[in-house]
């Protein structure tokens, strides 16, 4: 039996630790929660009845919280984490088995367990609304980017076909009216390099999705039999293997044939280049909600937050110099954005690079 001064002592602890506990949820970083569950779970292990036995495990999606005396086993009290009404976690206050039992726990402890349990899980909602808010400000800004550089391309391209054709006219009629071999050599090199900038304006056009389309119905299984034809060397030299996962024979999307294969050449050529040497590239075709969806994953390095938003830029490469002109994914974002559909990246487990490509259904 507690007299009436244990029980005021005990008032006195739970009220300090649920102020203090109020405390550390106002001043948290969003980007240092961890810091700040670990400060909460101090808290309320000194205000429990026993604190010099209580233990706290704090269990929430990635965060794995837990004083140091805390051990599997332990006689202890629980409370669930929601967030957004979904239980997303718990948290354990307990105490040593051998030494207590479930009635040295006391109501008010309970009600104070529940207590911080709501107040956690309101600051991971907050932070969810945070995260989101930044979410959609950077895919704002990326769009903004995205067309002004829709702007400017298209006119560099447009600006840039007359001198091409005319560099590649006036050269070819030289070649056919001079004899001299070395003069030949030079001008075929002018020739060679009209058409390398010319194919360049192409891809160009591609992104800011310039060029004319002729849209028809396309089997998408032949199409990646047909890419992974054309790129069977390659996956070859590296001794890569290919896994295909098709929902069933016959899905369709409306394209144009000649850029669906650039778009998937594009990036199975990019998948076998970063794996590994026997590494395995998986390749997915599925429907979703209202959409169809292709999967390309690989087993290489994956791409860095440093890198993760600019991939999609033109002459924006991490290939070494001379290996890529950094236009082929800012293509396969054009094309795939003139079909209204979407296209996104994210990690693959253990590593490696998902790109995940959403068509509207026909």
């Amino acid at each position: 039996m507690r007299n009436t001064e244990q029980k005021l002592k005990e008032r006195v602890k739970e009220l300090t630790c649920l102020y203090e506990v109020t405390s550390i949820i106002v001043n948290s970083n969003y980007d240092e929660l961890e810091t700040s569950l670990g400060a909460i779970a101090h808290c309320l292990k000194r205000g429990w009845q026993y604190s010099e036995a209580a233990a706290v495990h704090i269990s929430i999606g990635e965060y794995q919280i837990q004083t140091e005396n805390y051990r599997k086993g332990m006689v202890s009290h629980s409370s669930d984490v929601k967030i957004f009404n979904k239980v997303e976690g718990h948290i354990n206050v307990g105490y040593p088995s051998g030494d207590y039992k479930t009635t040295d726990f006391l109501d008010e402890e309970k009600t104070l367990l529940n207590n911080v349990s709501l107040a956690i899980g309101n600051l991971m909602e907050r932070k969810q609304i945070r995260d989101s808010e930044e979410e959609t400000k950077r895919q704002m800004e990326r769009a903004d980017r995205f067309h002004i550089m829709g702007e400017i391309t298209a006119g560099i391209a447009h600006e840039l076909n007359t001198p091409l054709a005319n560099i590649l006219g006036f050269a070819e009629l030289l070649i056919d009216n001079t004899g001299d071999e070395p003069t030949k050599r030079d001008l075929q090199k002018i020739i060679d390099n009209a058409i390398f900038s010319r194919e360049i304006v192409k891809k160009l056009m591609f992104f800011t999705c310039e060029m004319p389309q002729e849209m028809e119905l396309i089997q998408l299984n032949a199409v990646v039999e047909n890419v992974l034809r054309l790129l069977a060397p390659s996956l070859q030299d590296k001794q890569l293997k290919v896994i295909k996962s098709f929902a069933h024979d016959h899905l369709e999307i409306r394209a144009n044939t000649v850029q669906l294969i650039q778009v998937l050449f594009n990036l199975i050529m990019n998948a076998a280049y970063f794996s590994p040497l026997k590494g395995t590239i998986h390749i997915g075709l599925d429907e979703g909600q209202g959409t169809t969806v292709i999967r390309i994953s690989d087993e290489g390095q994956g791409i860095t937050s440093e890198h993760a938003d600019k991939i999609f830029e033109p002459f924006y490469t991490t290939k070494p110099t001379g290996e890529g002109t950094g236009l082929g994914l800012s293509v396969v974002h054009g094309i795939v954005r003139s079909y209204k559909g979407t296209i996104s990246h994210r990690p693959n487990t253990p590593k490696g690079t998902i790109f995940t490509l959403e068509f509207p259904k026909i």
